[in-house]
């Protein structure tokens, strides 16, 4: 399953995004797809998520961060734009964000943050004056996955090409481009790169009620679907998460488990620290594998 359709407490990992968006009154969305495109389409079934058009541009071979920004230029136009990786969930106030872009006319303005992960953002006086240490000014803060960018940065992309927009950022701050940013270590803010992170993400809103104010859904987060069917005797332990029509067998034990949209689980099985995937089955005893 793509990464941004994975479930959180049953609900998709891109939709914490598109609300996210909504909250700042965005309107209009530009998804790129790669792997499974048809899951996508089905979940967008309609081209619309919550009344906002979803525009979906398939990838057949990835372009990377600033090949599928080129590619979505004929969605996005001439007003200026929001970057948002599919990866992330956050919920950072992104309203600084935007104002700081357009209080100092800045061509782009990134959201940084200190998150532990890297430091290749060199950033001084409101100036994104480096990235990855091309000029030799040493980077102190992260790329937090969220940006505002003006059109302009169309005509810098070339065509149909895989390149990332880190070099076509850092060859325009030699240019003398006004590339801001805004330090945000406020609220929530992981990227979801590894089994060990879903898990603990899981955890986290577990532990912390952790609920955005855009988040609409009476019920989220939700730890059993309504539609799902688990035997009296089964046991649910720890953070444990049963999705959308999955079936839990009389004696089974899950312990820190996810089980995704249609998975079943045979009678006695445990499984500890598992994810089983959609429409997967799982019998017996493990630990610390996806199925």
């Amino acid at each position: 399953m793509p990464k941004p359709l994975i479930p959180i407490f049953q609900k998709q990992l891109i939709t914490f995004a598109l609300d996210h968006l909504i909250d700042m009154v965005v309107d209009r969305f530009v998804i790129n797809t790669h792997k499974q495109p048809e899951l996508f389409q089905s979940f967008f079934d309609a081209s619309e998520y919550d009344g906002r058009l979803i525009n979906l541009i398939h990838e057949p071979d990835l372009l990377d961060t600033g090949g599928g920004i080129k590619n979505a230029e004929r969605y996005l136009g001439s007003d200026p734009f929001v970057t948002y990786s599919g990866d992330i969930l956050t919920d950072i106030n992104l309203q600084p964000l935007i104002d700081e872009h357009f209080h100092y006319g800045n061509d782009v303005t990134l959201a940084l943050r200190d998150t532990g992960l890297a430091s290749d953002v060199a950033f001084r006086d409101h100036r994104v004056v480096d990235v990855a240490n091309r000029y030799g000014t040493a980077g102190n803060v992260d790329f937090a996955n969220v940006a505002v960018w003006n059109s302009e940065v169309f005509e810098r992309i070339p065509q149909r090409q895989k390149i990332s927009f880190i070099p076509i950022l850092v060859d325009w701050i030699g240019q003398g481009a006004k590339i801001g940013g805004l330090v945000m270590n406020g609220g929530k803010w992981f990227n979801i790169g590894s089994r060990t992170e879903y898990l603990d993400v899981h955890r986290m809103i577990l532990r912390e009620h952790w609920k955005p104010h855009w988040v609409k859904i009476r019920e989220w987060p939700e730890r059993i679907a309504r539609s799902a069917i688990v035997d009296q005797n089964a046991e649910l332990r720890g953070c444990s998460v049963i999705g959308e029509h999955c079936v839990v067998g009389a004696g089974a034990i899950l312990e820190d488990t996810i089980l995704w949209p249609g998975a079943q689980i045979a009678s006695k099985c445990q499984l500890h620290s598992c994810i089983v995937r959609s429409q997967k089955k799982a019998s017996g005893i493990h630990r610390n594998i996806d199925i």
